[in-house]
Formats: structure tokens, C-alpha cells, sequence
């Protein structure tokens, strides 16, 4: 096997970049993950120091690349203070561009750019959302758009770019359904806030295929929703998690009690919790991608009995 079936995973250290890492492996590709931590080989997984900014070195490995896929930016799973906010935005920007002028100096660039986005853009809303729908107004509609923006910025000749915004994703071992199965535990898993909001869920499993879709299908570029078919409320995402889980029924937590523990105990921002939006994966059905898990029972019963 050759270089043509390398994928670099940029800032792939987190729960979605490890589990595209073991997807892409056991599907004969050889992974290289850029991180901040020192170059290693961890796991049969070659890892290289960058620093998400300047060249310094890192760029050599992208060389005969067949993909690079990036899921760098700090995690947005804190207090929005003025300094996290930049970070927030920076951490993105800065990585977008350094790959964008790592790719213009190849002699042969990779065949695809892959970026790992957010369905935040949308906003809070539960208005149907396709790739196309309006977006949504505060602070992590405004980071969605200059990261999408910073992406598209520039075309390189003879690579696609792919931005996949991305929602909820379960899978065991971290995740956003790790804090919400925690409540589940403690006997706190009722719904969060009004239970209304929505969660555009979709299994781990699903959104590793969608990444392999856009790597394999030459006319895939532009902006995908990656999200499940079926989006559901919070209140009844709650409900199935606590069966998923052999619990019955736990008080929910209205929105004041959700905002001082997400500022208190998680130390996030609540709007995290009590925000959502309702997506459709309207270009991947359109493109004949087929689920998996279509149905939240199935995706949650899996992914607890493997947790």
C-alpha cells in the first residue's frame, strides 16, 4: 500500500478524530494525526507535533496525501469568557489557514480537504434546517461562519473542499452523550430546560462513513449537514437514553437549574444544553448515502451496551 492511501487527521486527537483514526485503519489506510502533545507512535498511530499555526516542519507529512481531514479548534465546552471566545475563534482560523498554505507548497496535494464543522450555525431554532436554511444570530452562529468562511476562502486547483457540519454524535467513550448519560446515572436524566430544544443526533458509526463518502466520491465538495434523519427534542432524546440505560422516569431540570450548574459544576455554557436546532441531511440522502441507525432506540441501545 502507497502513499496515495494516507489521511492525515489535523488535531485529531479528540473522541471524533480517534474514531475516524480506527475506522480509516481498519479500512487499510495508513492515519497520521497532527497534535499539540510531542511526536509519538501510539496505538500503531503515528503521531507529529504541530502547533496548528506555523510550518514548522509538519507540512512534509501531507506530501502524496490522498485526504487531510481537520478537527482542530478548542472544544467550545467551556465559559465563554472574553479569552476562551478568542481562543475559540483563533484556534480554527489559524489551523484552516496554515493547512490551506501547507497544501498551496505540495508537489502533490491530496486529492481532498476535509473540514469538521458544526451545525451550530443554524442557530437556536426548531425550523426544519438544510444545508441552505438561514443561519442563526449570536456567538457560535458568528465562530461557524468565519470558520466556514476562512475555509472557503481560498480554492486550491485540483482539490475539493468538504465542509461537514456536524451533530450530535454518540458514540461510547466521550462525546457529548457522556455528560448526559452522567446525569442519567445520578438519577438527574430528566428532560433539560423546556424540552423542546432539538438534538440533531446521529451514531458515530454514520458520521465516520459520511467522512468516507466525501473521501471516495470525487464529485462530493462543498457544504454537508452531517446529522441522522431523525432529529427529536431533548425531552424525548431523555426519555430514550433513560430506557437505553434501564432507568425509568427523573425529574428534569428546569432552565435556572441548568444555567447555574452549567456554571457552577460543568463550567460550560449553558446555552450547550438548552439550545438546539433541528437538521436534515438533505445532500447526503440526495447523494444515496443510507444510515445505519435511522432510529435513536437502536443507535442509543448500541452504544450503551458497548459503553
Amino acid at each position: 500500500m502507497g502513499d496515495s492511501m494516507k489521511v492525515v487527521l489535523a488535531g485529531g486527537t479528540g473522541f471524533l478524530g480517534q474514531a475516524l483514526a480506527s475506522f480509516l485503519t481498519q479500512h487499510g489506510y495508513e492515519i497520521c494525526i497532527l497534535t499539540r502533545g510531542q511526536t509519538r507512535l501510539h496505538n500503531g498511530l503515528r503521531y507529529i507535533h504541530w502547533d496548528g499555526r506555523s510550518l514548522t516542519g509538519w507540512e512534509n507529512e501531507l506530501e502524496g496525501a490522498h485526504a487531510i481531514i481537520n478537527f482542530s479548534g478548542r472544544s467550545v465546552n467551556c465559559l465563554y469568557t472574553k479569552k476562551n471566545k478568542r481562543e475559540i475563534i483563533t484556534s480554527r482560523i489559524d489551523a484552516v489557514q496554515a493547512i490551506d498554505r501547507a497544501v498551496m507548497q505540495l508537489e502533490q496535494k491530496p486529492k481532498v480537504l476535509v473540514q469538521a464543522g458544526s451545525l451550530a450555525i443554524f442557530g437556536n431554532t426548531t425550523q426544519l434546517c438544510e444545508e441552505v436554511s438561514p443561519h442563526g444570530e449570536g456567538f457560535s452562529v458568528r465562530v461557524c461562519e468565519m470558520w466556514e468562511e476562512a475555509f472557503f476562502f481560498k480554492s486550491i486547483p485540483g482539490v475539493r473542499k468538504v465542509m461537514l457540519r456536524i451533530g450530535f454524535a454518540l458514540g461510547k467513550e466521550g462525546g457529548a452523550l457522556e455528560p448526559l448519560m452522567k446525569l442519567v446515572r445520578y438519577g438527574a436524566g430528566g428532560t433539560i430546560g423546556s424540552g423542546k430544544q432539538y438534538i440533531s443526533w446521529l451514531h458515530i458509526e454514520d458520521l465516520n462513513r459520511m467522512f468516507h463518502h466525501v473521501m471516495e466520491h470525487e464529485e462530493a465538495t462543498g457544504i454537508y449537514n452531517a446529522t441522522g434523519t431523525e432529529p427529536v427534542t431533548n425531552k424525548v432524546f431523555m426519555s430514550i437514553l433513560r430506557q437505553a440505560m434501564g432507568r425509568g422516569w427523573q425529574p428534569s431540570a428546569p432552565s435556572p437549574l441548568v444555567r447555574m450548574g452549567a456554571y457552577l459544576i460543568m463550567r460550560a455554557d449553558p446555552e450547550l444544553a438548552l439550545s438546539g436546532r433541528n437538521c436534515l441531511p438533505t445532500r447526503f440522502l440526495a447523494e444515496g448515502f443510507s444510515f445505519q441507525y435511522k432510529k435513536l432506540e437502536t443507535a442509543l441501545s448500541d452504544v450503551v451496551k458497548k459503553g
